[in-house]
């Protein structure tokens, strides 16, 4: 058995690393209330044994999972999320209602991931998905409540990053599992000033306006800490919200600049934002090189500008 790397966070909640690109990249997350638990994202199918491995590590057994709940079905959130289901057998799926019937059968995902990523890249870092029969799947509407041996948990309509995204509230502790709808803030770039984070307009559905409203909602609950996919637990939310909403803007912006050269601009899009990113780490006060801030986040960088490059295209058709 592989060697789970993760971190208890208190109240019953664990940070598991998911193993994808590097250290402390993606996460999921178990939440433990006496003798029941719940999954929130679950990695990549190659995650999954290092998710069963924590669960034994805390004394539990997959027969006490009851809840496996992918915040959106990107598959670095919910690769895995169908066999954790197949290894957990008294689980129930919690899934936005339009990520739902990709649970119940993966083939769209398989071919879209395929097409993007090639079949050997795809088998490399993705694995494979295992369906969800339909039967053990809720999909789950807007402010959906969850009990975990007392414990108050609802899912709840986030979209903004993705249509199919929702994001759990965690009425113990007052923390939102975001999935990507809080942004990215790796904990490589905590400085004096604490985390450092960014908007991610990954493709396909980035929702500038959709993500107001989700952050309104964030903040109706009052809430102590936000737990990101990509990557832990974040707090100082009085300074992170507003600076989520500029990176929000920022991005926003970037896109409309190239908007009227539709010709050749996804490049320029993208160097737009890793401009944008670095001075923004530099602000903080992140002494990396340049080219170090860029290597981190070589990835996001070209994700988001595949984003906003689509968001572009529909504006164009919507026109």
């Amino acid at each position: 058995m592989p060697q789970a790397h993760y971190q208890d966070l208190g109240d019953g909640i664990y940070c598991i690393d998911t193993a994808l690109c590097r250290d402390d990249f993606a996460a999921c997350y178990l939440i433990v209330e006496g003798d029941a638990a719940a999954f929130v994202d679950s990695g990549t199918y190659h995650s999954v044994p290092l998710i069963m491995q924590a669960l034994a590590d805390v004394g539990l057994t997959p027969e006490q999972v009851k809840y496996v709940i992918p915040t959106h079905v990107h598959l670095d959130h919910a690769g895995g999320a169908g066999e954790l289901m197949r290894l957990c057998p008294n689980a129930t799926m919690i899934v936005h209602p339009k990520g739902a019937p990709h649970m119940i059968d993966p083939t769209k995902l398989i071919a879209g991931a395929t097409a993007v990523y090639g079949a050997e890249v795809f088998r490399r870092d993705y694995g494979t998905l295992t369906p969800v029969p339909k039967e053990r799947v809720i999909a789950a509407e807007d402010a959906y409540e969850l009990d975990l041996n007392g414990r108050k948990l609802g899912f709840y309509d986030t979209p903004g990053h993705a249509n199919h995204h929702g994001s759990i509230f965690d009425e113990r502790t007052r923390s939102w599992f975001t999935g990507d709808t809080f942004g990215i803030s790796y904990r490589d770039f905590d400085t004096e000033q604490g985390a450092w984070l960014f908007a991610t307009t990954t493709p396909v559905a980035f929702d500038p306006e959709g993500w107001k409203n989700t952050l309104v909602k964030y903040e109706s609950k009052n809430p102590k800490a936000m737990l990101l996919t990509h990557y832990s637990r974040v707090t100082e939310l009085e300074r992170l919200f507003p600076l989520l909403r500029q990176s929000l803007q920022d991005m926003v912006e970037i896109a409309l600049s190239e908007e009227a050269q539709a010709e050749g601009r996804l490049p320029r899009i993208q160097e737009k934002i890793a401009q944008n990113l670095v001075a923004s780490a530099q602000a903080h006060g992140v002494n990396f090189s340049e080219d170090k801030i860029r290597d981190l986040l070589a990835l996001d960088i070209d994700l988001n500008g595949q984003g906003l490059e689509v968001w572009l295209q529909r504006r164009a058709k919507a026109a």
